[in-house]
């Protein structure tokens, strides 16, 4: 609803610049109405109601870590290779190995140059390491299964923005945004995999809850892009004996 509502509102633009009959809006008024509609969708979709999931049982490490949660993304992909090179590959690929990832995340940062981190990595380091560089923590790695990288992303007015791993479990004062990526590779059979990326976010207030959830809608495509060629990278360099 956010992006239909802003390419209606984009449509109406054009049209107030140059109104035209074939699509029956022939003056600008008709044109500005067309954007008022479009900016009113994009407000409903960035203020919509929030859903929460929660789990009984967990079945991972980032399960361990965010049994509740409210905004998530998950991405797969089935891979020609070993679960320890696939593992391996995932923690060696770099961000210039990243179809659009320097794009994606330039528009997310809004061009601002910025320390190294997840969102401006650079050519040496793995895009795992740049993320730990640039604040996240590693939570749990069990090799070659699972990896979580975890991060604060809102903290209340004058709380710390770094807490342990050990904080990730427990109960923080209101307003915080909690945020956690894993890689988890299955086993298919031999040389096969899938690896599983996942992302949540669990905002412990209903103030930081409506603040993400206006941010995670506009954001949202670009990082499932990111998600998913991030995936075909691994996918590529586990599968090349020369990278690994």
């Amino acid at each position: 609803m956010v992006y239909i509502g802003l390419l209606i509102a984009a449509t109406g633009l054009a049209l107030v610049a140059k109104p035209t009959h074939a699509l029956q809006v022939s003056t600008r008024s008709q044109g500005l109405a067309i954007v008022g509609l479009g900016l009113l969708l994009t407000g409903i979709g960035l203020t919509l109601p929030i859903a929460e999931s929660r789990l009984e049982k967990a079945e991972t490490r980032l399960d361990e870590f965010f049994p509740v949660w409210q905004f998530s993304e998950r991405h797969s992909i089935a891979i020609d290779a070993p679960p320890t090179a696939v593992f391996d590959a995932m923690k060696q690929v770099r961000a210039d190995e990243i179809f659009l990832y320097r794009t994606l995340t330039w528009i997310r940062r809004g061009g601002r140059p910025i320390p190294e981190s997840i969102l401006n990595a650079g050519d040496r380091a793995s895009l795992i390491d740049a993320a730990v560089k640039g604040g996240f923590l590693e939570l749990a790695e069990d090799s070659p299964r699972e990896l979580v990288i975890g991060t604060v992303l809102a903290a209340p007015a004058g709380a710390p923005r770094h807490i342990t791993p050990a904080e990730f479990r427990t109960p923080l004062a209101p307003g915080y945004s909690l945020a956690a990526l894993n890689f988890f590779v299955r086993e298919e059979g031999p040389n096969k995999s899938v690896v599983t990326t996942e992302t949540r976010v669990f905002a412990n207030s209903p103030e930081a809850r409506g603040r993400f959830a206006r941010y995670w809608r506009v954001i949202y495509p670009g990082s499932a892009i990111i998600r998913r060629m991030w995936l075909r990278a691994v996918r590529r360099r586990a599968m090349n004996p020369a990278a690994r």
